[in-house]
């Protein structure tokens, strides 16, 4: 028997269409708004949609498959055909962890989950704790990001649909690995969403960039909270997934005395005690207000990290001479070193970009470090550019090195982007395959107008509808077994270890990290207990200070010395090089 059940407020009737099958009514009953119907005609593997008042048939809204896409019927899925093997898994927290950020659709040639699947033991090999996949629920055609989802409880037929999702995440608990997935509750995409049919599910009281905002406060937004709510913990609770990255959260226009994330991250705190098991919630926030990470209970939002696009900015900044948009107030070493101590640079200063002061000072001294993602790149750092080129595109290596050990032995959680590790050098560029021509075309006029205003000629912006653009952006998987890669990609393996072998290089405490940098010379130094992380970006040696103590390398990109004279002890760094150092007692 199939329970059949949906939200549909304004409706006088609510059918269910199944081929071959009569139209039966659902009836009232339960919340305001709901229709119920028990059929033990439907089951597993049969399709199914809703009519309203007389109306098309619709998917399911809580659908979790999609077989031919968002616009087709809905197919019933039962969880309980899956047989798991992961009944040991007891979960891996977040704090000391490395994530790995990985796009299913160009990880591999195939981009399924079953061909991601046989990448993993690359990244155990690799040392990182937690993959985080890129959203994967149901989007009109077969290529995309993934942030024009709309079938928000439905994974993405072409990648391998929900068993497909559900092998992934049992082959990555048999080898260890965490499994984070980005889901996004700020907007729906252009075609496919049927939702608005439903209910007040978007208001028009505010605006995003995407349209109109998602009913959090307005008449209506109980269930619209209920709707978002209940699918992330269906992601954690039927997928075994163990955590969910929050796309966008500033986007949230939310008035309510308890805002959704509160009431979110509440929810998910609570499934997590039911499965005995952390889980845990990451946010994408421009707003550089630490009150995102703060607990509950101590008047914050209680999500449990969130990204750091400041230490993000003033690294490529610093490294790549890049000033332009928001990379305008960075690119000093005494920025870099300003978000290495206090998370942000704008926490509460004047921002360029912005024309005015932005972002609230962390507590350095009771917030700890591993709530906040430092990265050198993530896909909307390098998909956002022009055309796609990751930053090994930009730099040598010995500074890629440097940018590589600075983030993996900095205080906060790292996240590696897909192929970083070995310098990849395919781009990964911005790409859609909307099925409606119009849309398609004011996407691809949309893109090629945004970067001319920058001075790029249209024939070379990558048009996103081409399949040449997502072949262009899948990983080589030939590059990490050949030079200069391979040489890349030991200098990750060795940093990643380093940090799970040593404590104090996932220290949370803020307060006890220390950086000493000259502009003028060109160096600087991470210090993290008795632990140095020296970069040296001169193209002359630079001879940096290590105090009075004995000290030994122990990693460097290319030969660094240690010296000890009377005067103390000193590193001799190669021109834009770097390594990691360690004071000896």
């Amino acid at each position: 028997m199939t329970h059949l059940s949906v939200w549909a407020p304004a409706a006088a009737t609510v059918d269910v269409v199944s081929p071959g099958a009569p139209t039966r009514a659902l009836h009232p009953g339960g919340r305001p708004g709901w229709w119920h119907l028990d059929l033990e005609s439907l089951h597993h593997g049969d399709d199914y949609a809703f009519s309203l008042d007389g109306g098309p048939p619709l998917p399911d809204p809580r659908s979790a498959w999609q077989p031919t896409g968002p616009d087709g019927p809905s197919r019933v899925y039962d969880h309980d055909t899956f047989t798991w093997t992961d009944t040991a898994w007891r979960g891996r927290p977040l704090p000391g962890g490395v994530i790995y950020e990985l796009h299913i659709g160009t990880f591999t040639d195939e981009g399924t989950f079953d061909a991601a699947i046989r990448r993993l033991d690359h990244l155990v090999d690799l040392g990182v704790t937690h993959v985080e996949l890129l959203p994967v629920a149901a989007f009109p055609g077969r290529h995309g990001w993934g942030y024009d989802g709309v079938c928000l409880w439905a994974a993405h037929e072409p990648y391998g649909g929900p068993d497909g999702l559900k092998r992934l995440v049992d082959a990555c608990h048999a080898r260890g690995l965490a499994v984070i997935l980005d889901v996004v509750h700020n907007h729906l995409g252009p075609s496919g969403n049927y939702l608005p049919r439903y209910g007040p599910y978007f208001t028009d009281r505010y605006h995003t960039p995407w349209g109109s905002a998602v009913n959090l406060d307005g008449p209506g937004s109980d269930e619209v909270r209920a709707f978002l709510v209940d699918s992330a913990l269906a992601w954690l609770r039927d997928f075994h997934l163990d955590g969910l990255r929050l796309d966008a959260v500033h986007e949230l226009e939310d008035r309510r005395a308890v805002p959704f994330l509160e009431e979110l991250s509440d929810a998910v705190d609570r499934l997590g005690t039911t499965l005995g098991k952390p889980l845990f919630t990451i946010a994408e926030s421009d707003l550089n207000d630490p009150r995102v990470v703060t607990p509950r209970e101590s008047g914050g939002l209680g999500i449990h990290a969130q990204w750091s696009d400041d230490f993000h900015h003033a690294l490529h900044a610093l490294l790549t001479g890049e000033r332009q948009g928001y990379y305008v107030d960075f690119g000093s070493m005494s920025t870099l070193a300003r978000t290495l101590t206090r998370v942000w640079l704008h926490d509460g200063r004047w921002s360029s970009f912005r024309g005015r002061h932005h972002g609230r000072p962390v507590d350095t001294s009771r917030m700890p470090g591993h709530r906040f993602l430092a990265y050198l790149q993530d896909h909307d750092q390098v998909g956002n550019r022009a055309t796609g080129d990751r930053i090994s595109a930009l730099l040598p290596p010995g500074l890629l090195a440097g940018a590589a050990a600075l983030v993996l032995t900095s205080p906060f959680t790292p996240m590696l982007f897909m192929g970083e590790e070995w310098g990849a050098s395919t781009p990964w560029q911005y790409f859609t395959d909307h099925t409606d021509p119009a849309l398609a075309d004011a996407v691809r006029r949309g893109r090629r107008a945004e970067f001319a205003a920058h001075g790029w000629a249209e024939r070379d912006i990558p048009d996103p509808q081409s399949p040449d653009t997502v072949r262009a952006s899948r990983l080589d998987w030939s590059e990490p077994l050949r030079a200069p890669h391979a040489a890349l990609l030991t200098w990750y393996r060795t940093l990643i270890r380093l940090r799970r072998t040593h404590p104090e290089l996932t220290d949370p405490h803020l307060s006890a990290v220390h950086v000493t940098y000259d502009e003028a010379a060109g160096w600087l130094m991470l210090h993290r207990g008795p632990f140095r992380t020296a970069l040296n970006l001169a193209d002359e040696p630079a001879t940096l200070p290590m105090g009075t103590a004995n000290a030994e390398v122990l990693a460097s990109w290319d030969p660094a010395t240690i010296d000890r004279g009377l005067a103390g002890t000193t590193l001799t760094l190669a021109p834009r090089s770097t390594a990691v150092a360690r004071l000896l007692s």
